[in-house]
């Protein structure tokens, strides 16, 4: 499952980000990869101790967690912190699929990657290049998204970032480890989910409605792993 869930943080949070990342230090994003990635990694990245990294992250967590979009699709277990990278002209990521497992820094958790996250934080018309590609078994996909706005794709999605040519692309990258581990099931929670809201605001009275919220959430008992 792709999906894109628009203005996930307010203008005024964005206007916050936008002002503290473009005074920040970028580090080589090598420093941070896999053996694998740096070989095909080239982009700027907050260091993992930089205070600005849980400063602004804290703001991004708080406003997922307000989003209903966000925790009906992702059906979050744990987030891991929010990450940000920078890429200038030639910048560019390779072809790669995230680590399976994560670890909190500074922390004795380990998150599962069920769903990787994008937050474009530039809008499209201020660099050229720069396209999230995600490939699946649904085929390729290119993502370039307004600033503020959020895609959600399956961690073991195959994808790369197109070389920018023009410009600063800045953005925010996090994983979930998702209550539902099958992509499968969490799309068809979503689908079902999805009806169940138009289905109150259209026959607010229908038995039908208790029924299916009753499926929605036995479904969700049966898969769910806490």
């Amino acid at each position: 499952m792709m999906l894109s869930i628009p203005a996930v943080i307010s203008a005024e949070q964005l206007r916050q980000c936008r002002e503290t990342l473009a005074a920040a230090d970028w580090p080589d994003g090598r420093a941070t990869a896999g053996y694998l990635a740096t070989r095909v990694k080239h982009n700027r990245q907050l260091a993992p101790d930089d205070p600005l990294m849980a400063r602004i992250g804290d703001l991004l967590v708080d406003a997922l967690a307000a989003n209903p979009a966000f925790i009906s699709a992702a059906l979050p277990l744990k987030v891991l912190p929010p990450r940000f990278n920078r890429y200038g002209e030639g910048d560019q990521y390779g072809n790669h699929v995230d680590n399976s497992v994560l670890s909190v820094r500074g922390a004795a958790v380990r998150i599962r990657t069920d769903i990787s996250a994008t937050l474009f934080l530039s809008e499209p018309d201020e660099y050229d290049g720069g396209v999230l590609v995600v490939e699946d078994s649904f085929g390729r996909h290119d993502v370039k998204l307004p600033a503020g706005h959020l895609i959600l794709y399956p961690g073991t999605s195959l994808h790369r970032v197109t070389p920018v040519t023009r410009g600063l692309r800045f953005a925010s990258f996090f994983w979930i480890q998702s209550l539902v581990r099958n992509d499968a099931d969490r799309s068809l929670l979503l689908e079902l989910d999805t009806a169940i809201q138009k289905l109150a605001l259209q026959l607010p009275d229908t038995p039908q409605l208790a029924q299916l919220t009753g499926v929605y959430h036995n479904l969700l008992r049966r898969w769910a792993e806490t």
